[in-house]
């Protein structure tokens, strides 16, 4: 038996900085993984996804820049060439994982584990066990795709990580859900030149943003050829030779479409069974995700819990935020989860990101609100890169114009955003915005452009 100061449970993007937090406050940690470090994020998600998403982008730019003078033929994709590159990328990644754990003198434990009792785990890694004994736990075991009955996972039939490790782009691929993932790496793939059908069951795709952005990001599906089917019901799926046949309905109708692969992206589900968690007495809330308090204490009050197992958006740098916070206050620290905006971002093709209030969430608030808009086919940044479409869109509240919310749909709005999460969380106002000098020719003007709007002086655009 091994007496620890810190147990860390998952060594994804909450698990590992956890650890090394942690690490840095003087406590002595160990942190376990029974598949791979750096988690699904970094092998598996996050970063093998966007390295698709990258080459379908060059891909197709390759292929369509005729209009920017750049004339190109026989334009070829090497899948194995690819596969390589997002191999190598996620090697680069993970290894820096275990260095950065390794140089914070952090005991890397492979295997599975399961507690005893609140204060001792036991560790199966194949035929070998390991018992520890800590004071302190931080559970950050991520998620896992959500299989539907119907649709049971095969070579055919997949999820999320079968969709990046692929022997070959696909002719034509059906994707069952149109949230994140399925948008996204549906419109990877249809870059990469696969006939794709999205299949959702809500009125919409990408539910989590606002129409005024889907519409230009489907706007760009139907371009691509790309066909969205919403209000749908997956019903089943039969395997031949050579793919699949989705049956689905839609309108009363019964349908089928034929595919080499159907992508099942409906969601995904805490992993948080099968490890003693109801024997030791922690408390859950709905959907097997756990109860916390603000600094991610569980029920039990020596045992912390971040990310996809508590409550609030599946991402990763939440989950590395809320993984600082229980490091610290493990450490007797009085660092609470005070965020006032969490950045959401899709890497549909163009972007979307938002974050803190939309408009229609601001009102169902109760907040009053002014919004205004600035389009990017009125930057010249976005001119010079033949990229214009898109806008931002600022909420501040009404009584004194401070920004409490944000949303963009365009090229770069993943790298725009951010700072639109500092202005919410140091209380700028659209005023402040405005007087920021911004670079140019930079799409980071588009935001003070869009503040300029909201305090009527506006130069690039007619007022209203």
């Amino acid at each position: 038996m091994k007496y620890i100061d810190t147990l860390v449970i998952g060594a994804g993007p909450g698990g590992y900085v956890a650890a090394i937090r942690a690490s840095q406050m003087k406590q002595n940690v160990t942190i376990v993984e029974r598949e791979y470090l750096g988690g699904v994020c970094s092998n598996v998600g996050c970063i093998p996804s966007k390295v698709l998403i990258s080459v379908g982008h060059r891909f197709e730019q390759a292929k369509h820049s005729d209009d920017m003078g750049v004339v190109a033929q026989e334009i070829k994709l090497d899948w194995t060439k690819v596969q390589e590159f997002k191999k190598g990328v996620v090697s680069k990644l993970v290894g820096g994982v275990e260095s950065l754990l390794k140089g914070n003198k952090i005991d890397i434990v492979k295997g599975e584990a399961s507690f005893i009792d609140a204060n001792t785990v036991r560790v199966i890694d194949g035929d070998n066990s390991q018992t520890y004994t800590f004071k302190n736990a931080i559970l950050a075991t991520g998620s896992r795709p959500v299989e539907i009955p119907t649709f049971k996972f095969t070579e055919r039939v997949i999820n999320s990580t079968g969709a990046l490790s692929l022997l070959e782009v696909p002719q034509k691929l059906v994707v069952i859900g149109g949230g994140y993932i399925g948008t996204e790496l549906g419109s990877a793939y249809a870059n990469l030149g696969s006939q794709v059908t999205i299949i959702e069951g809500g009125k919409d795709i990408l539910a989590g943003f606002e129409k005024q952005m889907t519409q230009v990001v489907k706007k760009g599906l139907k371009k691509k050829g790309v066909e969205v089917i919403v209000g749908a019901s997956a019903k089943g799926v039969e395997e031949n030779e050579n793919g699949v046949v989705v049956t689905y309905e839609a309108g009363g109708e019964e349908k089928t479409v034929e595919a080499n692969y159907v992508l099942v992206t409906v969601g995904r589900r805490p992993n948080t069974d099968e490890m003693g968690l109801e024997a030791v007495g922690i408390k859950f809330a709905e959907r097997g995700l756990l109860k916390v308090d603000k600094q991610c204490r569980t029920s039990v009050p020596n045992i912390y819990a971040i990310g996809d197992i508590i409550s609030g958006p599946q991402l990763a740098h939440k989950a590395s935020y809320e993984g600082k916070v229980a490091a610290e206050a493990i450490a007797g620290e009085k660092s609470i989860v005070d965020y006032l905006a969490i950045p959401a971002v899709c890497f549909t093709d163009p972007e979307l990101a938002t974050v803190g209030y939309n408009e229609k969430q601001a009102k169902a608030e109760g907040i009053e609100v002014k919004v205004a808009k600035f389009p990017f086919a009125a930057n010249g940044r976005t001119l010079t890169l033949n990229t214009a479409e898109g806008f931002v869109k600022l909420v501040v509240r009404k009584k004194d114009e401070v920004l409490i919310g944000a949303q963009i749909v365009g090229d770069g709005a993943s790298d725009m955003i951010a700072e639109m999460g500092l202005a919410i969380e140091t209380g700028m106002t659209a005023k402040d915005i405005s007087l920021t000098l911004h670079a140019h020719p930079t799409l980071g003007e588009i935001t003070r452009e869009a503040a300029e709007v909201i305090i009527g002086r506006q130069t690039h655009i007619m007022k209203a």
